[in-house]
């Protein structure tokens, strides 16, 4: 009999697990590593991943929906209300919750916020440790006891998402704590996200990259455009908002130098994700009061905060 043969025999599990955290704990980083392909976008600026992200993973019989959630942090603006809000529900609705924490960081206020709200959530909780190719390994133990300390988890996992370290061992432990139920997308399906959406994140994922030290938080990405071509390419028109013209002039350069790099950099990205040749257009415009409008959150996924 086959592996697959039992494959099919074996009850199938199907469920989700929120990754929660503080800003640049290293999810998005994590959730690419299960999937094996990029699904969100990772950026040394925190706060980059706006609304939930979902990864799906195979792992034997079962089927786990990664949901990559904002980071928590205190929010000031309407903005980080909405992605506050929306990394809690994420984590209200999953079937198991994995704390993410940066090993360097430790136990600081970011993390003691969270762990004040573990406890409403239902569900297995984990946490994990994650960098810990960057810390001594008596210094990993004593944080991990410290967090034991503070709250009970179910499982505790040490982990480097960016090399892979110790990743394969926590999914086969999530894959057998999944509900036994039938899977909930198809068996190549590697997220639920739209390939309208994906393309925005990775441009402006190639903005955060290019302008991190110059362009403030109050930027975004729209596809407004996607037309497939006779000759099996794509055309992508895509809009950057800014909210003052002075970013914008940061965003195009001199001679529009810059604004061709990072279109020169998305474009060969979203190639790869869609695994068709693209033509990229970029346009970008000044939208003061962009972070007030509901339309712009909805294109976010994002629920518009009275």
């Amino acid at each position: 009999m086959s592996e697959r043969d039992t494959q099919d025999e074996t009850p199938r599990r199907c469920g989700f697990v929120a990754l929660i955290g503080a800003p640049n704990a290293g999810k998005s980083t994590l959730i690419n590593e299960l999937v094996g392909v990029k699904v969100s976008i990772v950026s040394r600026k925190a706060q980059t991943t706006r609304a939930q992200v979902r990864g799906v993973v195979l792992e034997g019989a079962s089927q786990i929906i990664f949901v990559d959630t904002p980071g928590i942090f205190s929010p000031k603006r309407r903005l980080d209300r909405a992605m506050v809000a929306s990394a809690w529900g994420g984590a209200g609705d999953a079937d198991a919750v994995a704390l993410l924490v940066d090993a360097r960081k430790g136990l600081n206020e970011e993390a003691e916020a969270v762990l004040a709200r573990l406890a409403e959530l239902r569900g297995p909780k984990i946490l994990v440790l994650n960098k810990i190719d960057t810390v001594e390994h008596p210094r990993l133990l004593e944080l991990a006891a410290a967090f034991d300390a503070r709250f009970r988890f179910d499982h505790v996992f040490m982990i480097s998402a960016l090399r892979g370290h110790g990743v394969e061992t926590m999914k086969k432990t999530l894959a057998a704590l999944m509900p036994a139920g039938p899977w909930l997308y198809p068996e190549d399906q590697i997220s639920d996200a739209p390939l309208r959406s994906l393309a925005a994140e990775i441009t402006r994922e190639k903005i955060f990259e290019r302008l991190h030290d110059e362009l403030p938080y109050q930027s975004t990405v729209e596809t407004e455009s996607w037309k497939d071509l006779p000759d099996g390419s794509v055309r992508i028109e895509q809009t950057i908002f800014v909210t003052r013209d002075g970013h914008k002039k940061i965003v195009l350069g001199e001679g529009g130098r810059t604004i061709k790099a990072i279109g020169a950099a998305a474009r060969k990205e979203i190639m790869e994700a869609i695994e068709q040749k693209a033509h990229l257009f970029l346009f970008v415009k000044v939208r003061e009061n962009w972070a007030d409008d509901p339309e712009r959150y909805r294109e976010m996924g994002l629920d518009f905060p009275k």
